[in-house]
């Protein structure tokens, strides 16, 4: 699934609360196979504008248009299409390590050469498919949100944030999983630290949509 081709375009996307303009104005599209940063300082919008870009938010102005394989989709059909890793993400506590990804992946596919024991490989934590999530560190949980993220077969990824609560060696099993698994996918990074989005080809501010 995820060399298909996704693309997004946004004509005169807008969003406000209340009064106040978050950004307005984004013409843009983003195509498959191509890596975005979406940049700006902490309270910029950039969480915002992802939302509007996975779905789970409306735009107040403008027209965003999802089209796979040269068919346009319903808006509520992209959630199919996409793997998305936030630190408001909620991981479900009361679940072992092996019954959230078994819950995971009842509604995504693993990636060619992945199951659920790669997946606790890939974390390092042989002994622990039986630890409840609530007994996870904060960086533990953020390494789980992005390894389920990054080994779902899906031609779209959206990451906010995704070194949060991470360490250097963090970091470093973070690029690595973008070596291994985010090659082909229409890649969306939010964030304000080099480190996260260096590798992205595209990158837009919005501080550019600010009116």
């Amino acid at each position: 699934m995820t060399n298909d081709n996704f693309s997004i375009k946004l004509s005169q996307i807008g969003r406000r609360f209340n009064r106040d303009w978050i950004f307005r104005g984004v013409d843009y599209t983003f195509s498959a196979g191509e890596s975005y940063a979406i940049l700006g300082s902490n309270g910029s919008g950039k969480s915002t504008l992802l939302a509007v870009l996975n779905g789970s938010l409306s735009p107040s102005t403008g027209t965003i248009k999802y089209f796979f394989e040269d068919k346009e989709l319903d808006v509520e059909q992209v959630f199919q299409y996409l793997s998305l890793a936030a630190p408001y993400l909620e991981l479900i506590e009361e679940f072992s390590l092996e019954e959230m990804i078994n819950f995971h992946f009842k509604f995504k596919t693993y990636k060619a050469g992945i199951d659920k024991a790669a997946i606790i490989d890939l974390l390092s934590l042989p002994g622990s498919s039986s630890k409840l999530i609530r007994y996870f560190s904060s960086g533990m949980k953020q390494r789980l949100k992005l390894a389920l993220a990054f080994c779902a077969d899906t031609p779209i990824l959206m990451l906010d944030e995704p070194t949060s609560n991470l360490d250097a060696q963090g970091v470093e099993w973070y690029l690595s999983l973008v070596q291994q698994f985010a090659k082909d996918r229409l890649t969306i990074v939010c964030s304000n630290q080099e480190h996260e989005y260096s590798f992205c080809t595209h990158q837009l501010n919005i501080a550019d949509y600010k009116k």
